[in-house]
């Protein structure tokens, strides 16, 4: 099955929380603190892999996260580092962010990309000792790792694309130039994903073209199979536009030729501006009347025109040489950069440690901070610096401006998830 579109969640690893340890050893008095740092939590790296083809593998398993870091530990020893998740995907892979659209990066190179970067580690009680808190009976907890739920668009490298209604012999002509072995039978829609083939034009000289399921009337607005497959015109440095010149089945060549353009530019409007070549196919079974007339309306208009029988090889070489010719002028192909993420987006990330909500109930006030979960698990309510710290927290967060605005009074019941506790002004 050939699946070119998925959606799953990553998630780097969070950061190991910091120790809370003292240093005991015979004959040495007040060793002092020496809780380590927590390890790093692991990325979430994109790798290349040129054995997958598809992304098929990712509509079975949809969520990947990274291990987290170890904890530290005394002796100021510093917890282990998680290693990366390595997730792999076929050249060509464009990721997005689901939320907001935007390019996180184009796999088409060999460069491992990081897309989900793992939280630090916490720190340990020996960062807080100072000369009148020289027991700290708290440390930091690690940082949460980063956390998108991502796209994934498969867009295949491929130097040439060769696109036209179904059954015109697109098929029939990147099996005769390449080493291709695309189904070839006289229906419509044979083709039901995207083939590459590697076309040879001398030595150490090749191109890749791209055979594109059969578009038709429609194709850009999502009209039967050719829309699903268009994303992979997008990269192509040239199209092949192939054409039924015989007519054979009723059509016209020249509105044939209208109409593909057409929904190329309703995909993507710089469709329509790449250079093409037209093949005239099926000039076999075509009168002179007919190649003459096509010929002269295709190269009136500046493109190319080749007559060819893909079916008897008949002009396919010249039709590659040609082909051959005109890479040469074009840029490389095309890879999308990464968009910036938006200001907004980053004053969201920037802010989104902080968020919480209060609500109020019989008196006693609720308190939802998801973010403040792990540093209530390095708080010891029976140290007076560790409640301190904790008080901080609540302040700094403006979690106790917002109970003191909603009214609450001196003794009234917070509930900070889970963790209960009487307010004190």
């Amino acid at each position: 099955m050939f699946v070119d579109q998925a959606k799953i969640k990553i998630k780097a690893g969070d950061g190991g929380d910091g120790a809370v340890s003292f240093h005991r050893e015979k004959y040495v008095a007040a060793g002092g603190p020496d809780g380590g740092d927590g390890g790093r939590g692991g990325d979430v790296i994109f790798q290349v892999d040129d054995n997958f083809s598809t992304l098929i593998d990712f509509r079975y398993k949809r969520k990947y996260v990274a291990e987290r870091g170890q904890n530290g530990s005394g002796r100021n020893c510093t917890g282990k580092s998680a290693p990366p998740l390595i997730i792999k995907v076929p050249r060509g892979t464009v990721i997005r962010d689901a939320a907001s659209g935007r390019i996180m990066a184009d796999m088409s190179t060999d460069e491992p990309k990081v897309l989900a970067k793992g939280g630090g580690g916490g720190k340990g009680n020996v960062h807080f000792a100072t000369s009148t808190r020289q027991i700290p009976r708290f440390a930091k907890p690690g940082y949460p790792g980063e956390e998108f739920e991502v796209t994934l668009e498969l867009k295949l490298l491929a130097d040439v694309g060769l696109v036209g209604f179904p059954n015109v012999g697109k098929s029939t002509l990147i099996s005769v130039v390449s080493a291709a072995k695309p189904k070839i039978a006289n229906y419509h829609f044979t083709t039901l994903t995207p083939v590459l083939g590697v076309v040879s034009t001398g030595e150490e000289k090749s191109f890749v073209m791209a055979d594109i399921p059969g578009l038709i009337e429609g194709a850009g607005d999502g009209v039967g199979l050719g829309h699903e497959f268009l994303r992979h015109v997008e990269r192509c440095r040239l199209i092949v536009h192939v054409v039924d010149v015989s007519g054979v089945e009723g059509r016209d060549p020249k509105e044939d030729f209208a109409v593909i353009n057409t929904e190329l530019a309703k995909f993507n409007e710089e469709l329509a501006e790449r250079p093409q070549i037209v093949a005239a196919n099926k000039c076999d079974m075509a009168t002179e009347e007919q190649i003459a007339e096509f010929r002269s309306f295709i190269e009136g208009q500046g493109i190319p025109f080749f007559c060819i029988s893909a079916a008897t090889t008949q002009g396919t070489r010249e039709l590659v040489m040609k082909i051959a010719e005109v890479l040469e002028t074009l840029p490389p192909i095309r890879e999308f950069e990464p968009d910036p993420i938006p200001q907004a987006e980053l004053d969201d990330m920037a802010g989104a440690g902080k968020k919480f909500e209060i609500t109020e109930e019989d008196g006693v006030y609720y308190v939802e901070a998801p973010w403040i979960q792990p540093i209530m698990r390095t708080v010891n309510p029976d140290d007076y610096s560790s409640l301190q710290y904790f008080q901080r927290v609540l302040i700094n967060s403006g979690i106790i401006a917002k109970l003191e605005e909603m009214g609450i009074q001196e003794g009234d019941t917070v509930s900070l998830e889970g963790f209960e506790f009487d307010f004190i002004n």
